[in-house]
């Protein structure tokens, strides 16, 4: 098949990378209003082939695909004009600007029959595979809690705020990871340097004790992306900045021996042994542009489809209305509603 890529900013060259030594991807058509980012990519990638108007590129019949790589304003309306011309669509996170949007595209890809996959390319991480591997085998146990802290020195985004510019990969890393709905967001945040804020705390919660929390940060003096993951049985550390034990799994946690009142529990700390398994380090992209491929061949229901996309719209969403009313708790309704 042949794929268009639209937009050829910053991520744009890296999906046009990754499918030119996908399988069964014939060629690359690079799209962009920018002359001078379409000889760049010719430059880089001389095997492609360029176009700098987006309806041109929707009329060629052998374009099967396009990938949206543009700014999350443009997301649903060029997304929705690839699903009517009939060609099956990759969206750059985050998948739309509202829940709204999400489900329009949701919709129009259900009744035509083409697939939608979101470009939440985290998930696809050989360390986020590993974490749900364990989880699924049942080797963390109960999943108490979720922390999450992204932080670095900009970029400064001038058309979104720090939550909706960072948040998305940690929120589709925890969407993949917890099978639990949930159930309420709440956020805080400041602007420093222009009109949008740099620095945000988002907390989810869910019906049960499970909570997760997000640090995002544009003004941090050092990079962190780390997540904290805490389970009954192990308790987990996957550190992005590590260039070789990313992720590790500790033996640690609290017993409770006995509990007549509250008075009277015991609560014994368990130290065991750290374990740093073997991670695959094949680049998170290539598994992604593979799996766009694959689902469209086989007709297979992407990792991460419009509903991932969707989940993790529906929190940024509510966390944009509790940054509105000073931090209050939003309520999200049933994902089936």
């Amino acid at each position: 098949m042949r794929i268009g890529v639209v937009g050829m900013g910053y991520w744009g060259p890296n999906l046009v990378r990754n499918f030119l030594s996908t399988d069964f991807v014939d060629g690359v058509v690079c799209c962009d209003i920018s002359e001078k980012r379409l000889q760049l990519a010719k430059r880089t990638f001389p095997s492609v082939e360029t176009i700098a108007r987006f309806d041109k590129l929707l009329e060629r019949d052998d374009v099967h695909a396009i990938a949206i790589a543009t700014p999350i304003s443009t997301h649903f309306p060029l997304g929705l004009k690839v699903l009517h011309a009939g060609k099956h669509l990759l969206l750059e996170k985050p998948m739309t600007g509202n829940s709204e949007q999400s489900i329009q595209l949701i919709t129009c890809a259900a009744e035509k029959g083409l697939t939608l996959m979101v470009d939440h390319t985290f998930v696809y991480t050989g360390a986020v595979r590993k974490i749900k591997e364990s989880i699924d085998q049942g080797m963390i146990g109960e999943i108490l809690y979720f922390d999450s802290v992204r932080v670095n020195l900009g970029l400064f985004q001038h058309d979104t705020n720090v939550i909706w510019d960072l948040a998305p990969h940690d929120l589709s890393i925890m969407d993949h990871l917890i099978s639990k709905e949930p159930v309420a967001v709440s956020a805080v945040g400041v602007n420093h340097v222009n009109d949008v804020e740099d620095v945000a705390y988002l907390t989810v919660h869910y019906d049960d004790k499970l909570i997760a929390h997000f640090h995002v940060n544009w003004l941090s003096p050092v990079k962190i992306r780390k997540i904290l993951i805490g389970g009954s049985k192990l308790m987990v550390v996957y550190d992005d900045m590590e260039p070789s034990e990313k992720v590790k799994f500790y033996d640690k946690g609290v017993d409770i021996k006995e509990k007549e009142s509250i008075y009277e529990t015991l609560v014994q700390y368990r130290t065991g042994d750290m374990r740093a398994p073997r991670i695959d380090q094949t680049e998170a992209l290539s598994h992604l542009t593979n799996e766009f491929v694959q689902s469209i061949r086989t007709g297979r229901r992407p990792t991460t489809d419009g509903q991932s996309g969707l989940n993790v719209v529906r929190i940024l969403e509510a966390a944009e209305s509790s940054l509105r009313s000073g931090g209050k708790l939003v309520e999200l309704s049933a994902r089936g509603d």
